[in-house]
């Protein structure tokens, strides 16, 4: 199977994985990335934490978008715990083990809920 195969195959079994578990996976893999920062050089780390802001900006933006179907208390308390964990990543040293815990818990509910 050549690079241009697999690509279309993994495309289409994520196609039809249920969006929660997708969901799960991206927060899985940011946890992946604060993990191996924790014990690397500031420019891992400090991507690492941009990618967690990326992930965190875009929970946000999608429980404040006004064609969410959550419940707006889920929604809002979602768009607390981003304001909480961009919190903790603006200031000088951010506790990456805060934001793996948080992060953790998010993908378990998720998976849960699945």
């Amino acid at each position: 199977m050549n690079a241009s195969n697999a690509l279309r195959a993994y495309g289409a079994t994520r196609a039809v994985m249920d969006p929660r578990v997708q969901e799960a996976d991206v927060f899985r893999r940011v946890i992946g990335l604060l993990r191996a920062a924790t014990e690397a050089d500031e420019g891992r780390r400090a991507r690492a934490i941009a990618d967690n802001r990326r992930l965190w900006l875009a929970v946000e933006s999608a429980a404040a978008h006004p064609a969410n179907l959550l419940p707006e208390s889920l929604r809002a308390g979602l768009i607390s715990l981003g304001r909480a964990v961009r919190r903790e990543m603006d200031g000088a040293a951010p506790d990456l083990g805060f934001l793996i815990s948080v992060n953790e818990q998010i993908a378990a509910g998720l998976t849960e809920a699945a």
